[in-house]
């Protein structure tokens, strides 16, 4: 029987999960770097439970569509930039702006692992048992789709303290936990709102 090969791909960036008062919960990926270079993507699910993933091209949404499950897939330019206190992000449907304050406790302890040790596979499968207990619906392995294994290797995570915008032009209503937990893949944000700093490892077949 052939063996088929396998390859991990290495996504360098940041993630921030948010929640809203009008039960609209948001995941905004800013990679900065990867196999293509730096790019952003957006995963949306709203208070009935329907999934959108917002990609810049078809080479994200097919990348991201076959790791993750989503109800649609909207390809429309994302945009993500620094602002004075945070992020804008804006893409089709979706008007955001975050207000970021300073690290979590969470993010004061993943700082003391070194960034190698952090991010490697190894460490993501020792570390995932402690997340699923701390952290409800947080996992930093598992099985995604397509027979695909990812591992998320944090490093640091800062607080997201305020949020403003629109989701098809509705208000999103304050800042609230990311609760129920997101169901885009195996593992949802922390329910606290955060940025974090992650190594996204990604193996599939070729």
């Amino acid at each position: 029987m052939r063996r088929t090969t396998r390859v991990r791909e290495r996504f360098s960036g940041r993630i921030a999960g948010v929640g809203s008062a009008s039960g609209v919960r948001v995941v905004v990926g800013r990679w900065d770097d990867g196999p293509w270079g730096p790019f952003a993507d957006l995963m949306v699910e709203d208070a009935a439970g329907h999934r959108v993933l917002l990609a810049p091209d078809e080479r994200t949404r097919d990348f991201v569509s076959a790791t993750y499950t989503f109800d649609e897939v909207v390809i429309a330019p994302v945009e993500v930039r620094d602002t004075q206190h945070g992020w804008r992000v804006g893409s089709g449907p979706l008007a955001l702006d975050l207000t970021i304050g300073g690290r979590t406790p969470v993010g004061v302890l993943l700082g003391l692992v070194p960034a190698r040790v952090a991010t490697s596979p190894a460490w993501c499968a020792l570390t995932d048992p402690v997340a699923r207990v701390v952290m409800r619906g947080v996992r930093t392995r598992g099985t995604a789709g397509q027979e695909r294994r990812e591992w998320y290797g944090a490093t640091s995570a800062r607080a997201v303290t305020a949020l403003a915008g629109t989701w098809h032009g509705r208000d999103l209503g304050a800042l609230a936990p990311v609760d129920p937990p997101c169901r885009f893949g195996f593992s949802s944000a922390p329910r606290r709102p955060s940025v974090t700093d992650v190594v996204t490892t990604i193996e599939r077949g070729a």
